[in-house]
């Protein structure tokens, strides 16, 4: 259960931080809310699943995941960049979250 905690945790870490983008510096109520409460929520779930999980998986599961869905995210939606060297970045930091996962049981 600790991995399916971990793995929403990922997923709520990555609405906040695409949510950061449309608060407009946290003055917009809606957006500014809904990224207040992502944060939340995501802080909460990765508490739950460092229960069972060591911290440092954890972490580093957690922050991967944001990571490479925030990047995803970010070419998708804003137009960012989607090099050759920035996908095979992103691709290293899923090839270390499953090393993690192997790794760990």
């Amino acid at each position: 259960m600790a991995w399916t905690w971990l793995t929403l945790a990922g997923l709520f870490e990555i609405g906040w931080a695409i949510g950061l983008k449309y608060t407009d510096g946290f003055t917009r109520l809606v957006p500014s809310v809904l990224t207040a409460l992502s944060m939340v929520v995501s802080v909460l779930l990765l508490g739950l699943a460092l229960k069972t999980l060591p911290v440092g998986t954890g972490y580093a599961v957690w922050t991967g995941i944001g990571t490479v869905g925030t990047a995803l995210l970010g070419i998708h939606l804003f137009g960012e960049p989607a090099t050759v060297m920035r996908l095979v970045c992103i691709g290293l930091i899923v090839s270390g979250i499953l090393g993690l996962k192997l790794a760990s049981g």
